[in-house]
């Protein structure tokens, strides 16, 4: 039986300003106030995913060093504020706009829940007691095949779909709020 609760978070437009096909350090900027959130959720035992659509490696625009490159350097930004990531996931798969092995439909391209299945698989997460936290409706939906608790943040591009979200879905502001949320909700449960 899986133990441990996470926080799967989408990274461009939830972690730091999406800026399309982010992949090199000095394009990378924090949104205001998500590495403080990392930390408080780090501090209340629960285990942080990145996980990422970055079809930006499947378009041939970088490759994958150079996303592990980029998750290196935001594991060294967020070690000063004593924050870090568990774990990073990312489907490099894009059904029509991919070249090569990259073109295909697959279980990890959220919406869909794959990568969120595999870090439970690897990582001994509960799914039914974790959160993703995205500013996108497939971030939203994955979330919700998962069996996570989810929610919305407005930056990115959470502005825009917030109207569409379903019902039982949290819209924050920022991943601040959104951590404030989750931790609020844990301490109901304690």
């Amino acid at each position: 039986m899986r133990t441990k609760r996470a926080v799967f978070l989408d990274r461009d437009g939830t972690i730091n300003v999406d800026t399309d096909y982010v992949h090199r350090a000095e394009d990378f900027e924090f949104i205001p106030g998500a590495p403080e959130a990392i930390r408080l959720l780090k501090e209340a035992g629960l285990v942080v995913v990145v996980v990422t659509n970055q079809s930006g490696i499947g378009r041939g625009y970088y490759d994958e060093e150079a996303l592990a490159d980029l998750h290196r350097y935001l594991d060294t930004e967020l070690a000063p504020v004593g924050a870090s990531i568990d774990a990073y996931y990312f489907c490099p798969h894009h059904p029509e706009h991919a070249v090569g092995d990259y073109r295909v439909d697959c279980s990890c391209r959220k919406p869909l829940p794959g990568m969120l299945e595999q870090a439970a698989c690897d990582l001994d997460l509960d799914l039914r007691r974790s959160f993703m936290v995205g500013d996108k409706l497939s971030d939203v939906e994955a979330g919700l095949q998962a069996g996570c608790r989810t929610l919305l943040v407005r930056t990115g591009y959470g502005d825009k779909a917030a109207p569409s979200v379903p019902e039982g879905v949290t819209v924050c502001d920022d991943l601040m709020s959104a951590a404030r949320s989750i931790l609020a909700e844990l301490s109901l449960e304690s």
